[in-house]
């Protein structure tokens, strides 16, 4: 890959933003400062533009093995690229599951053979493969995931035994679902009696409630705390809940972790009557006073982690009456231009933006040289433009599933390029034909 030098560039990194020079040789970086020059090296010029660390997510479905109709590991990882996402770690629940390390070694495989993002796999906890749960290699994969709450690949856990048994027995992040089934299935019977299987759309944060999430986050908290467990809650959804977390430790000693995504930052329940399915995602997007809250607990740092839960589904699928409908949708493209909308309103600082999405997740989960622009770091990095309006629309979508629930809305600021290990990935609007991804490895 040899050299590239990116001169002129505003570099937004660990709580500071500066003007300064990047220059890669092969997959790291070798050197930031003021006037660099090497004559060996590509020249990007950057003037305009801000270098962010690529984006972390921790938390992408990509469907494949099994659900490739939907979207596969080439089409999703192509568009986190182009959405500035350089990493991310994929969920359990395809087909067949991520239940034994024998199929988690098959996704590495399928993971080195297409993606164009850094990855790694979590392993899913059952009620029965907790044998096969203990023999994981702490430095094979991102961590364990349990669905506490049923949804998309019916690999709901609710033996509480067990439950005890996987958090006693595991060093690695548990990264949980956490929504209470028997208070969801009670609510549905409630209004399927009412309304059938085409219940309105704008009830659905009513069956899936503040109260079904708060009964099962509280539960696992509980458990953690009296196991000594490091728990990750993901896709936290209500006001409620931030009561839970805390904020008076670093992140870097904290044994509960929480994680906010991106359409439970930018929607609510006002939107279901626009959006109808294409919103409904598990846990449910909520109310305005939900949305708000989760908004002051990420800037207050009881949330670590920033996130997007992509989950595609064809549109064939999404328009079916409310039972039938599967919750999820595509964001990996859009999430950090949503973010950095959210900088331009004012809401969150840009500093903000990259330790929430950037450097977190990299800590959080003990990722080695990413992260970060640091010398010596693997070269994931991200230009963005932050004046270059763009519409979302069907004709600039790159997910299998042809749709985002952002179509129509312009943003204000856009990824321009990305880097992979020190490779052009990306580059406003074009693809290498190569690919530079890596599995990858933890200093655990």
């Amino acid at each position: 890959m040899g050299k590239v030098l990116i001169k002129n560039a505003t570099i937004v990194n660990e709580g500071a933003i500066f003007e300064g020079d990047v220059l890669l040789q092969d997959e790291f970086i070798t050197k930031i400062g003021q006037d660099i020059s090497d004559g060996a090296a590509q020249v990007i010029d950057a003037k305009g533009k801000y270098i962010l660390p690529g984006v972390i997510d921790d938390q992408v479905h990509f469907r494949e093995p099994g659900l490739t109709h939907k979207g596969n590991i080439a089409t999703e990882s192509r568009a986190a690229v182009a959405g500035g996402i350089t990493t991310f770690m994929e969920q359990p629940n395809t087909n067949p599951q991520t239940t034994t390390i024998e199929k988690l070694e098959e996704k590495f495989e399928m993971g080195r053979a297409s993606s164009y993002a850094n990855y790694s796999f979590l392993f899913g906890g059952t009620n029965d493969n907790l044998e096969e749960l203990k023999r994981l290699d702490k430095h094979a994969c991102s961590g364990v995931k349990l669905f506490l709450g049923s949804s998309t690949g019916n690999m709901l856990v609710d033996d509480e035994r067990v439950i005890e048994e996987i958090f006693k027995n595991t060093e690695m992040v548990i990264s949980a679902h956490c929504e209470d089934e028997g208070t969801i299935k009670a609510n549905l019977a409630k209004y399927k009696e009412q309304y059938g299987d085409d219940i309105p759309v704008k009830y659905h944060h009513l069956i899936r409630s503040e109260e079904a999430c708060f009964l099962s986050s509280s539960k696992a908290i509980a458990l953690a705390k009296k196991t000594g467990a490091r728990l990750h809650v993901f896709h936290l959804s209500t006001g409620k809940e931030m009561s839970l977390f805390e904020n008076d430790i670093p992140l870097e000693q904290k044994k509960i972790t929480a994680e906010v995504c991106i359409h439970h930052l930018w929607f609510s329940d006002s939107d279901y009557d626009d959006k109808g399915t294409l919103i409904k995602w598990n846990p449910a997007v909520k109310t305005a006073a939900d949305r708000s809250a989760l908004w002051e607990a990420l800037l207050d740092d009881r949330i670590d982690v920033i996130a997007t839960d992509h989950a595609p589904h064809l549109l064939s699928e999404k328009d079916n009456v409310y039972t039938k409908a599967p919750s999820g949708g595509p964001l990996v493209q859009h999430a950090l231009p949503a973010m950095l909308e959210k900088y331009h309103q004012g809401i969150i600082p840009l500093e903000k933006v990259v330790e929430k999405m950037c450097h977190n997740p990299a800590k959080l989960f003990d990722i080695e040289k990413r992260g970060f622009v640091r010398e010596g770091y693997f070269a994931d990095l991200v230009l963005v433009d932050l004046n270059a309006p763009w519409t979302a629309t069907k004709a600039n979508t790159l997910y299998k599933c042809e749709w985002s629930p952002f179509d129509g809305y312009t943003f204000n600021a856009k990824v321009t390029q990305t880097f992979v290990n020190g490779h052009l990935a990306y580059d406003q609007g074009e693809f290498s034909p190569e690919r530079h991804a890596r599995r990858l490895t933890f200093d655990r």
